[in-house]
């Protein structure tokens, strides 16, 4: 079977001093880039989720796409707002120890590099932005559905600078594929160096204020799904990057329903280069997972992965603000001396196999024992055997509380040498 893949596109991904995250899709042709930031508030998945499909669905054939997926993490981890105060209030000034100084002033660099043509911030806003009071949702001060400005024109002449002109050529486009007519989506300017005092404290002030085009994308937190956000998430954003002249191809047809498919499907996680897990069917907890007692090495194929060790010493793991999973340890040294390829029968099948490989069979499976080599199947209730190697083994003999998958189909193989975990294979049963 073949793994569980997302569809990548190519992309070089930075890991900065401040522990963010830039993704950078680049093309010799132009300096142009759009900066797009998600997860600055840790309460609006829309934002962070769209950012997500955009560093993995998209390819970007002209110009430059930089993305941040996963600004605020630890607030994304939490699903509030902040946990150490609005972040996106900290972009004038703060307090020596404020905890989110670090990421600030790293992305504040990043806003002001050269290359940089134009900043987007995504966020969830309430309600449906109206510019007539209608009732409690559909109101003068909602945030949701809009396209925010600060002021209608840059001090400066460049391209982009008028924002206004910019802001309803994407609203226009956008109101054309609603998917329901009360989706509206509409311009919001906040006149923020008259009017208010809260936004000359952000991200997209702090921006326009260095003569750097930036708008806010906010879709409503009253929709009634995350796909719904992030579908208009990438509408606008899309409507951007045409006005940028950003050629692109996605890997899929823009809808709710696939954006839908595309956001559950949580990857893959690598595991100290010994261990592949297939985080889209897994349990909700799984024990005995061979790591080391520190600085083990976790890699996501999805830009929202995350790890949090809890207070009960386990790993728990996060797409996003949803946990995913929880690994249990059990803490091994890691071998040096470890085979890359095992073999094994597969439906009577010689195969040889990478040591973090899945495979399928229908009927049986045995492992071919090798030199030094100690396989242990989990699941598998042996008869005083140490080393389950060159045992034929159906899916009877397993237990189904040990599968990794919800539906009882998938099972560890493990391979240990001098006493150290070696690495992982996984069989799945059709």
């Amino acid at each position: 079977m073949k793994l569980f893949l997302l569809f990548l596109t190519l992309f070089l991904s930075y890991q900065l001093s401040a522990d963010i995250n830039l993704i950078k899709k680049e093309n010799s042709d132009s300096n142009q880039t759009l900066l797009v930031i998600g997860g600055i508030h840790g309460n609006e998945p829309g934002g962070y989720f769209a950012a997500s499909v955009l560093a993995t669905h998209y390819k970007i054939l002209s110009k430059n796409l930089w993305i941040i997926p996963n600004l605020n993490k630890e607030s994304i981890l939490a699903n509030r707002r902040g946990i150490h105060g609005d972040m996106n209030r900290k972009f004038a000034f703060m307090k020596k120890y404020d905890k989110d100084r670090k990421i600030v002033t790293e992305v504040k660099k990043i806003i002001l590099d050269p290359k940089v043509s134009l900043v987007l911030n995504l966020h969830d806003g309430h309600g449906f932005y109206r510019k007539k009071e209608q009732n409690s949702i559909f109101n003068p001060n909602a945030w949701g559905q809009t396209c925010v400005i600060d002021q209608c024109k840059l001090n400066s002449i460049q391209p982009f600078n008028n924002l206004n002109d910019i802001a309803l050529e994407v609203q226009k486009n956008v109101n054309k594929k609603l998917l329901k007519k009360h989706h509206q989506f509409n311009v919001k300017n906040t006149h923020t160096k008259f009017k208010d005092e809260q936004m000359r404290l952000s991200l997209t002030y702090f921006a326009v204020k260095n003569n750097k085009p930036a708008f806010a994308i906010e879709t409503s937190k009253s929709l009634s799904s995350v796909s719904q956000k992030v579908f208009y998430q990438l509408l606008a954003i899309e409507e951007f990057m045409k006005i940028m002249h950003i050629q692109y191809r996605r890997d899929f047809e823009l809808s709710a329903k696939n954006i839908r498919k595309i956001i559950s499907n949580y990857g893959t996680l690598a595991i100290n280069h010994n261990i592949l897990l297939n985080l889209c069917d897994i349990k909700k907890a799984l024990s005995f997972i061979p790591l080391k007692s520190s600085k083990n090495d976790f890699k996501f194929s999805n830009p929202l992965g995350a790890v949090k060790k809890n207070r009960l010493g386990n790993f728990d793991i996060y797409i996003g603000n949803i946990k995913v999973t929880t690994l249990k340890p059990q803490y091994f040294k890691m071998s040096a001396h470890c085979p890359q390829y095992y073999k094994v029968l597969a439906d009577k099948k010689l195969l040889s196999l990478q040591k973090t490989s899945e495979f399928e069979i229908n009927d049986d499976f045995k492992v071919i024992k090798e030199k030094d080599v100690r396989v242990n199947i989990i699941g598998y209730a042996a008869k005083k055997q140490d080393n389950e190697s060159d045992i034929f083994i159906s899916k009877k003999d397993l237990v189904s509380k040990y599968a990794v998958d919800k539906a009882d189909t998938t099972y560890r193989i493990e391979f240990y040498k001098e006493k150290g975990f070696c690495s992982m294979l996984l069989v799945k049963f059709k």
